[in-house]
């Protein structure tokens, strides 16, 4: 078996982001097509705490090269305090030959930058034939790790941005957020919003990626034609989803778990309010063209289909380079003489 610790994925994707963005247009299409087994997540929670989480994501994702995944994230809020990240994951690849596991990696890398390309490539196929300013500069609620990988993928997937406005409810956090992305991409303008209203009015693209576990906003800041990447999932209410064009990765995904869209979907009794799947979209199967009036909202679960691609790619970079602790025998059988004779008894 294969190990890739976190220094291994970062030596295959840094610097990478067209390639990523690729393999998740490639993953969510291949969803749209039928060829992927992505069954519900499972949330492991823990009694008297609402904040901490460990998410299982078990998946399949067919075409040339068949791949199955079980991702292992953990979501612990309180570690940003201690000066830690908020998420550690690990991914296992298995043969879809033998079922043997052939791949341990690290997986907190993968999933925030399918999360990260995933937004991008949202906003790339909602903005089309939308006036200039529209991708020209991103509002950014939340300045976590999330935030600061989707800002990586918006500046190389959309050729415009040269603004970005970020939002914290920790000042400093904002204030840290700013000095490190203009350190990291000095052609941007960086400026830290005294509010999110402040925030929410100030480009036409904005990106929720909180912690937020119960809405908290109506998004009635919003500009007329406003694209929002709604990550976080727990932001808006339920109102403002129903007035919204919404685009999901998966209604049966994203319509559950206490999102934004369940409340949604309670609230109107069906699911009439979601206009289209981000997968058909790309393939070109439905249209869900720019609205300079609408406010246009795109909310996605976070399909393990594409945490299975990316680890897969990750792992034959990383065999092409040489990268990686190889553990051998890890599944294999005993010798003959060591197993222990069928008890008859």
């Amino acid at each position: 078996m294969l190990i890739l610790r976190r220094t291994d994925v970062l030596a295959v994707l840094d610097g990478d982001e067209p390639a990523v963005c690729r393999l998740v247009r490639d993953a969510y299409v291949h969803h749209a097509d039928g060829a992927t087994a992505v069954p519900h997540s499972v949330f492991l929670r823990f009694p008297d705490d609402e904040r901490n989480r460990v998410i299982a994501l078990p998946a399949y994702v067919g075409g040339a090269r068949p791949v199955a995944s079980l991702k292992w994230i953990a979501s612990f809020p309180g570690n940003v305090d201690r000066g830690r990240e908020r998420a550690s994951a690990a991914i296992l690849l298995s043969s879809v030959t033998d079922g043997r596991t052939e791949a341990l990696l690290e997986g907190s890398v993968i999933s925030a930058r399918r999360t990260a390309a995933s937004a991008a490539v949202a906003a790339g196929a909602l903005t089309a034939g939308a006036p200039a300013d529209v991708t020209a500069g991103v509002a950014l609620i939340g300045a976590g790790l999330i935030s600061v990988e989707v800002l990586r993928f918006l500046h190389a997937h959309l050729p415009r941005l040269g603004a970005v406005t970020v939002f914290d409810l920790d000042p400093g956090r904002a204030r840290r957020f700013a000095e490190r992305a203009t350190a990291t991409w000095p052609r941007l303008a960086v400026r830290v919003a005294e509010s999110m209203t402040d925030a929410l009015a100030a480009h036409r693209l904005v990106c929720f990626a909180t912690t937020a576990a119960r809405p908290h906003t109506d998004a009635g800041a919003c500009r007329p034609g406003t694209v929002v990447l709604h990550l976080s999932l727990r932001d808006l209410t339920a109102p403002a989803v129903l007035g919204a064009r919404n685009v999901v990765d998966d209604a049966d995904h994203v319509c559950r778990a206490a999102t934004s869209l369940e409340l949604a979907e309670t609230a109107a009794g069906d699911r009439r309010f979601i206009a289209a799947e981000l997968g058909d979209l790309l393939a070109g199967r439905v249209r869900v063209p720019y609205d300079e009036s609408a406010l246009t909202v795109f909310s996605p679960f976070g399909l393990g289909a594409l945490d299975a691609a990316l680890a897969a790619h990750v792992r034959d970079v990383a065999v092409e380079r040489g990268l990686g602790v190889h553990v051998p025998n890890f599944a294999a059988d005993a010798p003959a003489d060591r197993v222990p004779a069928a008890d008859n008894r």
